[in-house]
C-alpha cells in the first residue's frame, strides 16, 4: 500500500525558479505545475497556488523535499493544511473507493492525477474556510443595517473588502479547474475515467461549486453597501449645496438690509 498526501505549503509557488533550483526528475511541466520523480517509486507535484503532493514518501523524505522547496515559496506556511488518500496496487483493478484508489500497476500518470485530484481537494478546503469567513463577516453587517438601518463599515474599509472578495475569486479561477480535464485524459478512456471518478469521490464539483455561490452572496451584499454607501455620499452632497445656496442667498439679504 502506498499514500498520497498534499500539502498547501505556501501562497504561491515560483515554478520557473523551482524549476531551475529543484534536481529531480521532471515528468511534465506547464505554467501552473511541475511533475517531478524523485525516485524510482516516488513523484512529487508542485502547483503554482502552493500545493505540493507526495506519493510514496515518508515523513523524514517529505520534510527533506520541503526545505528544498521552501525557498521558492511566497508566504510559506508554518501550519498546512493537507490531506491524504491510500493507493493500492492490484492487477487488472481500477477502483476508487471512499478512502482509497485501486489502481492496476505504478503508472505515472494514474499517479499524476490522484495527486492532482487530493491536491485540488486541499485546496477547496482552503478557499471554502475563506470563503466561510468572509460570508460571516457579511452577515454581520448585513445585521447591523437591519437592526440599525445604517453600516458599521467604512468606504475605505468596504473597498478593501471588495478588493479581498475580488482577489478571492480571481485566484479560485486561475488556480482551479476543476471542471476541465488534464490533456492525458482526451486520448486514454481509463485514464478519463480514473479522473472523473476522482472527481467525484472528492466532492469537487459540489464544493466548488458552493464557494462559487457564497462568493455571489457575498458580491451580491457587498454591491448593495456600496450603493447605500453612495446614496449617503450623494445626500451628504446634496446637503452641501443647499447649505452653501442658503448662505449666499442669506448674504444677498443682509447685504441689501445694509444698503
Amino acid at each position: 500500500m502506498y499514500t498520497v498526501v498534499a500539502y498547501q505549503v505556501a501562497s504561491a509557488i515560483n515554478l520557473k525558479a523551482s524549476k531551475q533550483g529543484l534536481q529531480w526528475q521532471l515528468l511534465f511541466q506547464d505554467s501552473d505545475e511541475l511533475y517531478y520523480k524523485s525516485s524510482n517509486e516516488s513523484f512529487i507535484y508542485l502547483f503554482q497556488y502552493g500545493m505540493v503532493s507526495f506519493f510514496n514518501m515518508n515523513h523524514t523524505e517529505i520534510e527533506r523535499a520541503l526545505e528544498q522547496i521552501k525557498p521558492f515559496c511566497v508566504n510559506y506556511f508554518s501550519e498546512k493544511l493537507s490531506e491524504s488518500v491510500e493507493v493500492i496496487i492490484k492487477t487488472n483493478t481500477l477502483r476508487v473507493q471512499f478512502d482509497s484508489v485501486v489502481l492496476p500497476k505504478i503508472d505515472e500518470e494514474m499517479i499524476r492525477l490522484v495527486m492532482l485530484n487530493t491536491s485540488q481537494s486541499v485546496a477547496l478546503q482552503s478557499f471554502s474556510e475563506i470563503t466561510e469567513e468572509l460570508l460571516i463577516e457579511t452577515n454581520e453587517h448585513t445585521l447591523y443595517l437591519e437592526e440599525k438601518g445604517k453600516l458599521d463599515i467604512s468606504g475605505h474599509k468596504l473597498k478593501r473588502f471588495i478588493g479581498k472578495v475580488l482577489n478571492i475569486k480571481n485566484k479560485i479561477t486561475e488556480n482551479l479547474y476543476i471542471f476541465d480535464a488534464p490533456d492525458i485524459t482526451w486520448e486514454k478512456e481509463q485514464l478519463n475515467k480514473l479522473n472523473q471518478d476522482l472527481k467525484q469521490s472528492f466532492d469537487l464539483k459540489d464544493r466548488y461549486r458552493l464557494i462559487h455561490d457564497r462568493i455571489e452572496i457575498i458580491k451580491e451584499n457587498l454591491e448593495l453597501f456600496k450603493d447605500i454607501m453612495d446614496h449617503k455620499e450623494s445626500s451628504r452632497l446634496e446637503w452641501i449645496i443647499i447649505i452653501l445656496i442658503v448662505i449666499e442667498v442669506l448674504d444677498l439679504f443682509v447685504e441689501k438690509m445694509l444698503t
